[in-house]
């Protein structure tokens, strides 16, 4: 088979196999279909697939297709992590500052402080800290991989359970959009290069200045040459990122999140997500599976995940529940708020990526990440609908 046939049969198996495997077994109320892929990534990856049938993983999955497809990958993300800064929603974090402060920083720093507890115990255990990581920066990496939130399906989810629009939904996506900054920052901080700090500053000032020029010229310019100036907007911040030794995805993340989604029409924006979901993103989670290793064995990657997730899921309910008491919110209020808070999925995904980019995580370490991030976002809907089922008074509360 010629090069093009390969990358073609790769490419036929991305998109076929967790279709099918989402259709056939009617997995959407657990597992929507982004779910799936991500699952199929792993199963597909070296060691499932290329365990079980190594001539066939070898055949496909050559260097060259491998390369193919993380190009692909990459713009994916690109895209994808541009597009959950643009959603940012800080206009209403900052109207609604005080509860938003309080409930997303106990969202944040709880479940980030019991994670935390779990990563001191592996970094003590071969296997789990990559070679070129400082002991902080495990900890540090792996206390905000449990507290992430994925506000991209969190919006998903909340349209799904038929409350994105309503007062609840948008108390959440606050609390949401304020830990998605905080996500970024924590990993330009993990990334600094302290024998680069000159080149990362003067890509933050660069930045700064050219975002002013950016947000002047945005709302001059026809609508229908906004999109095209925002992709070399783009680009240029994940080249100047990628540059500066920040990583392009802190660059993606800050390109989209100096944009004003009025700018754009919602309609545009939403299909945009969907498109990039649908088109381009399966590539990402396939590439994500071929990263993962099983070298320590599989229960020691479970029971890794296992910790993992319960330190997450913990911290987050915990959080939630005195958020809830500070603030005097209704009887089961938190518990709902912390498991939609709890999803995970993309946003970690890509996140713990650029922690294995830089070797500050191990692939073992990095595959048991992916399982909870998987476990913890397949809990969201099924925990979260019977409750709103018996409170549907919660969802019409105003904030």
């Amino acid at each position: 088979m010629s090069s093009s046939e390969i990358f073609l049969v790769a490419m036929g198996i991305i998109f076929t196999v967790p279709y099918l495997l989402w259709r056939l077994g009617n997995t959407d109320y657990y597992a929507p279909l982004v779910v799936v892929q991500i699952v199929t990534g792993i199963l597909l990856g070296p060691g499932i697939l290329g365990r079980v049938f190594p001539d066939y993983y070898a055949f496909v999955f050559t260097p060259a297709t491998v390369q193919l497809l993380n190009g692909i990958a990459w713009w994916a993300v690109m895209l994808f992590v541009c597009l959950a800064g643009l959603e940012l929603h800080l206009g209403l974090v900052w109207r609604n500052r005080r509860e938003s402060a309080i409930t997303a920083g106990l969202a944040l720093g709880v479940p980030l402080a019991f994670g935390s507890v779990v990563a001191v115990v592996l970094l003590h255990q071969p296997g789990w800290s990559g070679a070129q990581a400082l002991g902080w920066q495990f900890v540090l990496g792996i206390g905000m991989a449990c507290a992430v939130t994925a506000l991209p399906i969190l919006i998903l989810f909340m349209e799904k359970l038929g409350i994105l629009r309503q007062p609840i939904g948008q108390r959440i996506l606050r609390y949401a959009s304020m830990d998605d900054v905080a996500i970024w920052g924590v990993l330009a901080l993990i990334l600094m290069d302290w024998e680069r700090i000159g080149r990362q500053a003067g890509f933050l000032v660069a930045f700064a200045l050219a975002s002013v020029g950016f947000r002047r010229l945005m709302p001059r310019l026809p609508a229908r040459d906004r999109w095209h100036v925002a992709l070399i907007w783009l680009v240029l911040c994940a080249w100047s990122a990628d540059w500066s030794g920040l990583h392009f995805m802190v660059g993606s993340f800050l390109a989209g999140a100096v944009m004003e989604s009025d700018w754009f029409e919602q309609a545009v924006i939403d299909q945009l997500r969907r498109h990039v979901l649908l088109v381009i993103m399966p590539v990402f989670f396939l590439s994500t599976g071929l990263r993962t290793d099983w070298t320590l064995g599989g229960a020691a990657v479970c029971m890794a995940a296992l910790l993992l997730l319960v330190a997450e899921v913990a911290g987050k309910l915990t959080g939630t529940w005195i958020a809830g008491r500070v603030l005097g919110w209704a009887r089961g209020e938190s518990w709902i708020i912390g498991w939609l808070l709890q999803t995970k999925a993309l946003i970690m995904i890509i996140f713990v990526n650029v922690l294995l980019d830089r070797q500050i995580i191990t692939s073992e370490m990095f595959t048991a990440l992916l399982l909870m991030a998987v476990a913890s976002t397949m809990l969201s809907i099924p925990v979260v609908a019977p409750c709103l089922a018996r409170m549907r008074e919660l969802i019409a509360r105003s904030a």
